[in-house]
């Protein structure tokens, strides 16, 4: 059974830093790409950072703006998103999500290109 499983969300405060998980399990974790996503009430999904195996066996990354950072330890199958100097805006449901590694990080924004998707864990910033 393929599950993504997001954690590390919660309540907290503007300015601060927060670490959210992305726990892999039921598939091969670095044969796909990973991204992570958010998705605010009223608002569509967008896309945040992505991490992904290039064809020479190197680890890329993507992110939208430099407040998230992310990150992988393939042994234990979990990925993360650091997010720094956090902002009410910030306030969302965070998603991580899997593809084929063939994209690489190329148009990591297109949700259908996504095999799998977690749950989501809310995080919210209080001002």
């Amino acid at each position: 059974e393929v599950q993504l499983v997001e954690s590390g969300g919660g309540l907290v405060q503007a300015g601060g830093s927060l670490r959210l998980s992305c726990a892999a399990s039921g598939f091969t974790f670095d044969d796909y790409g990973i991204s992570w996503f958010r998705q605010a009430p009223g608002k569509e999904r967008e896309v945040l950072s992505c991490i992904s195996r290039t064809d020479d066996n190197t680890y890329g990354t993507r992110s939208v703006n430099g407040r998230f950072t992310i990150s992988s330890d393939n042994a234990e199958k979990t990925m993360y998103l650091e997010i720094d100097g956090l902002k009410p805006e910030d306030t969302a449901v965070y998603y991580c999500a899997a593809r084929p590694r063939f994209y690489h990080c190329s148009g990591y924004g297109s949700v259908s290109t996504y095999n799998y998707w977690g749950q989501g864990t809310q995080v919210t910033v209080s001002s």
